[in-house]
């Protein structure tokens, strides 16, 4: 395990076969933890809280920041500048592309492909064999600064494809095995294996060949 420039904080956990890159930060503490240091006048390092949990053979490049309250299965591997928040769970055989953000709050099954330059909001599930695309962006706010409502992200079920350059929208669920395709703003639920296109997206059948996840 390479150690050098590495930040450990709380009790985090790190399984074995992990290669750690310079500038990484492993149990980042909240904002909750980073207010009761200021209020009880104590250094974080003599903070007694929970850290991050990360399972074996991670490969956890240089600069990526894990917060406390995270939890990763084995097979972890994240691009560089990573930023993965708090109550963030995720599974085995995982990777997190370079600068993508994910805001916490967040459940991430198994054997999950998230590209680089991704934007993952608050209170997201992804299901199992998920792939997301570069520069995709999800949302969960319906109307930001306008009125309060619950913020509630999308939801992508086991097999969906995500394309690069999509957009979609709070509470929106992408279905089985269905297919969002590169540059599409979806602002409806997408049944499962169908394929959304276009901007706003319209959906239509997923050919033959692609209605099946034998070859995930």
């Amino acid at each position: 395990m390479e150690i050098e420039s590495v930040k450990i904080y709380g009790k985090s956990s790190i399984g074995k076969n992990a290669i750690i890159g310079n500038g990484v930060i492993i149990g980042y503490p909240t904002t909750t933890i980073l207010k009761e240091a200021t209020a009880s006048g104590l250094e974080i390092k003599d903070m007694d809280f929970k850290g991050a949990v990360i399972g074996d053979d991670a490969i956890i490049r240089s600069n990526t920041t894990i917060y406390s309250n995270v939890v990763a299965g084995n097979n972890l591997r994240t691009g560089h500048n990573v930023l993965i928040r708090e109550e963030t769970r995720i599974g085995d055989d995982v990777l997190i592309g370079t600068n993508t953000i994910l805001d916490g709050h967040t459940t991430i099954g198994n054997h999950v492909s998230i590209q680089g330059n991704v934007y993952i909001p608050l209170n997201v599930i992804i299901e199992d064999n998920v792939f997301i695309g570069p520069c995709a962006v999800l949302t969960n706010d319906k109307y930001p600064i306008r009125t309060r409502s619950d913020l509630k992200g999308p939801t992508l079920r086991r097999g969906a494809s995500v394309g690069a350059n999509s957009t979609i929208l709070p509470g929106v669920e992408i279905g089985e095995g269905a297919m969002v395709a590169a540059g599409a703003l979806v602002t409806k639920d997408v049944p499962p294996w169908k394929l959304a296109i276009g901007f706003p997206a319209i959906f239509k059948d997923l050919p033959e060949e692609l209605r099946t996840l034998n070859n995930i």
